[in-house]
C-alpha cells in the first residue's frame, strides 16, 4: 500500500471514529439534561408538595442517569485515544520514511516538522480541543428546551450564543497571522540549534559562539515578540468572553426572576433556564481556544499530507531478488531540483559481476554525484540506472539494501552500537558482523575500544576518528556480501594501513563476484580496478581498460583519441600522477 492509499485508510477510519463519537456526544448532551430538570422538578414538585419520596426517586433517577453520563463520556474519550493511536501506528514510519526521501531528493520543505506535526495531531485528538465542535452541534438541543420553557428564555440564549460565537470568530482573526508567524520562527530556531550542536567543534575552535549566541538571540525575540502578541491578544479576548458569558448568565437569571415575579414562569423553569444557559453557552467559550487548535491541527495535517501524498508512487513495493551484479548505465542525465543545469550530461557504460570500476576526475565533475544515482538515492532526470536489468531507483529498498552496499564521501554512524551500524540496524547473527569486520579488517581495532562490539557511537556517545568511523562504515557497506558495492573516496581519511586493508576488501569483493564501483583520487587505489572511467564537466571523458585509460589520459593532447576540454591539462597532470602511482605500486 502506498502512502497515499494508507492516507486515504487512516483517515477513513478516523471519521468512522468521529461519526460514533458525534453519536455519543449526542446521549452525552441528552444525559447532561437530567441536572437541569432534576432542578426544577425540585423546585416545582418537591418543594410545593412537600414530598420525600417524590425527591429520593428523582435522586435515584438523576445519579444512575449521570453515572450513565460518566460510562458514555470515557468511551467517548477511549474513541478519542485509540484514533491517536491509529494516528501513530499507522503514520509514524511512512512519514519518517517520506521525510527522509524528501530530503534526499532536495524539497525546500522542513522535512522533520512533519514528524513532529504527526505528534501535535496525535495531541490534539487525545485532547480537549477536539470535543469542542461536537459540542457545538448539539446546542440547538438545549436551545430547544429553552424555548420550551419559555420563549424569552430561547431568544436570550441564541443572542448569546451568536455574540460568544462573533467573539471566537474574532480571535481567530486577530490572532491566526501571528501566531503562524511565531510557530514557523520556532520551527527555524530548533532547526538552528540542532546544526549549532552539530558543529560545536567548529564553533569554539574558531570563538564562533559569541555571534552564534546572539544570533539566535535575535531570533528568539522575534518570536517571542510574535508569540506575545498573538497570545496577548486571544488572552484578552478569551478574558472578554468568559466575563460576557457570566454577564450574559446574570441577565438570564434576571429575567426569569422578572418571568417569576409576573408569573409567566415557575421557579423551577427560572433555575432550569440559568444552568442550561451556562451548559449551552460552554462550547462556544470553548471554541475560542478550541478554534485556534484547530486551526493549527489542521495546517499540521496538511503539511503531513503534502509529505506523503508529495513522495508516493516513487517506489516499487514488491521485492526483487538478490541479484548477480550486473550493472548497466544508459544515457544518465540528472539535472538537480531547483537548478537549469544539469551534472551529469548522457553518461553511459556497463560491468559484469565482479568487475572493479574506478571513477576520477577533477572536482565538481559529478563523481559523488553518480555514486548517488548508483545506489538509487535520486531519481534520475532521463536516462536509467540498470541492476540486473531493474532499475536501481524504482527497486523495492529493503530487498535493494540487502545486495548493495554504499560508503558516502562524508560517513556519519547512527546511534547505536558499533554491531548495530554494521549490521545496518537489524538482527543479525553476530558472525556474519564479525566476517563484514574482518572482512574490512576492522575486527582487532573493534576489539580494542572500551565495550568492544557493544560500543555505543552516534553525535551523543563514544566519539571515533575520522578513519575509525570510514572503516567501521566499510564494514557496514561489505556486510552481507552485496553484489554491488559503492565507494565514494573511501581512502579520504585512512593511513597507510587502513589503505591497506581496504585493498585487501576490494580484492576479496571481487573475487566473491561483486561489482565494485570506486571513486578514488589517490592514485594508490585505482590499481585496484580493472577499468576506468573519467568524468569531466558531467561527461564521460574516458572509460575503459585501466591501462589504456592512464596510457591515453597520459598522452600528449594532440594524440588522444577522445576530444578533451580546453583546460585538459589538470587531468592529464592527474592523469600521470596516477600512472606513476600504479607503476610505483605495482613496482613495490
Amino acid at each position: 500500500m502506498n502512502d497515499h492509499a494508507l492516507l486515504r485508510g487512516t483517515l477513513r477510519h478516523l471519521g468512522r471514529g468521529m461519526v460514533f463519537a458525534a453519536v455519543l456526544s449526542c446521549f452525552v448532551n441528552i444525559l447532561m439534561l437530567i441536572v437541569p430538570l432534576y432542578t426544577m422538578q425540585v423546585y416545582d414538585r418537591v418543594m410545593t408538595s412537600r414530598s420525600t419520596d417524590t425527591l429520593v426517586m428523582l435522586a435515584i433517577v438523576a445519579v444512575g442517569g449521570l453515572m450513565l453520563y460518566a460510562v458514555l463520556d470515557f468511551i467517548r474519550t477511549r474513541i478519542f485515544l485509540i484514533m491517536g493511536d491509529l494516528i501513530s501506528r499507522r503514520l509514524n514510519v511512512p512519514t519518517l520514511q517520506a521525510a527522509v526521501i524528501d530530503t534526499l531528493h532536495g524539497s525546500q520543505r522542513n522535512s522533520t516538522q512533519a514528524i513532529r506535526d504527526l505528534n501535535d495531531l496525535r495531541s490534539f485528538i487525545t485532547g480537549s480541543a477536539i470535543t469542542v465542535p461536537l459540542e457545538v452541534m448539539w446546542v440547538p438541543m438545549f436551545l430547544v428546551v429553552l424555548f420550551l420553557l419559555h420563549p424569552i428564555y430561547g431568544w436570550l440564549a441564541l443572542g448569546a450564543a451568536a455574540l460568544l460565537f462573533l467573539m471566537s470568530v474574532l480571535t481567530d482573526v486577530l490572532t491566526r497571522r501571528p501566531l503562524a508567524q511565531a510557530n514557523e520562527a520556532a520551527a527555524r530556531s530548533f532547526s538552528d540549534i540542532a546544526s549549532t550542536v552539530r558543529n560545536a567543534e567548529v564553533i569554539e575552535a574558531m570563538g564562533m559562539l559569541p555571534a552564534v549566541a546572539k544570533r539566535w538571540e535575535r531570533s528568539q525575540y522575534r518570536m517571542i515578540d510574535l508569540l506575545n502578541r498573538g497570545n496577548s491578544s486571544a488572552k484578552a479576548l478569551t478574558a472578554a468572553s468568559r466575563s460576557l458569558r457570566l454577564i450574559l448568565q446574570i441577565a438570564m437569571i434576571s429575567t426569569a426572576c422578572v418571568l417569576v415575579i409576573d408569573r409567566e414562569a415557575s421557579p423551577g423553569s427560572a433555575m432550569a433556564a440559568g444552568i442550561l444557559m451556562g451548559r449551552m453557552l460552554q462550547p462556544f467559550e470553548q471554541l475560542i481556544d478550541g478554534w485556534r487548535q484547530w486551526v493549527f491541527a489542521w495546517s499540521a495535517f496538511g503539511r503531513v499530507r503534502g509529505l506523503l501524498n508529495g513522495t508516493q508512487g516513487r517506489r516499487q513495493s514488491m521485492p526483487l531478488p538478490r541479484p548477480e551484479g550486473r550493472l548497466s548505465v544508459d544515457r544518465l542525465v540528472y539535472i538537480p531540483p531547483g537548478v537549469d543545469k544539469a551534472v551529469l550530461k548522457g553518461i553511459s557504460f556497463s560491468l559484469e559481476p565482479g568487475e572493479t570500476l574506478g571513477i576520477i576526475g577533477p572536482s565538481a565533475a559529478g563523481k559523488s554525484t553518480l555514486a548517488r544515482l548508483l545506489v538509487g538515492i535520486w531519481e534520475p532526470t532521463s536516462g536509467g540506472i540498470y541492476l540486473d536489468g531493474h532499475s536501481t531507483f524504482l527497486w523495492e529498498r529493503e530487498s535493494f539494501g540487502l545486495s548493495v552496499g554504499y560508503l558516502p564521501q562524508n560517513v556519519s554512524l547512527l546511534d547505536g552500537t558499533i554491531r548495530e551500524n554494521i549490521s545496518r540496524m537489524t538482527e543479525a547473527s553476530p558472525l556474519d558482523v564479525v566476517n563484514a569486520a574482518k572482512m574490512a579488517d576492522v575486527h582487532e581495532m573493534i576489539g580494542r575500544l572500551p565495550f568492544g562490539y557493544d560500543t555505543t557511537v552516534g553525535d551523543s556517545a563514544y566519539s571515533l576518528s575520522g578513519g575509525q568511523r570510514q572503516r567501521i562504515g566499510l564494514a557496514r557497506a561489505l556486510f552481507g556480501n552485496p553484489r554491488l558495492l559503492v565507494l565514494d573516496e573511501p581512502n579520504s581519511n585512512l593511513d597507510n594501513a587502513g589503505e591497506q586493508a581496504l585493498l585487501q576488501a576490494i580484492a576479496k569483493a571481487k573475487a566473491a563476484g561483486t561489482t565494485v564501483v570506486l571513486i578514488a583520487h589517490r592514485p594508490s587505489v585505482v590499481a585496484a580496478v580493472d577499468k576506468l572511467l573519467v568524468l569531466k564537466d558531467g561527461m564521460v571523458d574516458q572509460f575503459g581498460a585501466r591501462a589504456d585509460v592512464l596510457k591515453a589520459i597520459s598522452a600528449p593532447p594532440g594524440t588522444r583519441q577522445v576530444a578533451t576540454a580546453p583546460n585538459v591539462a589538470r587531468l592529464v597532470k592527474a592523469g600521470k600522477t596516477l600512472a606513476d602511482g600504479v607503476q610505483a605500486g605495482q613496482a613495490s
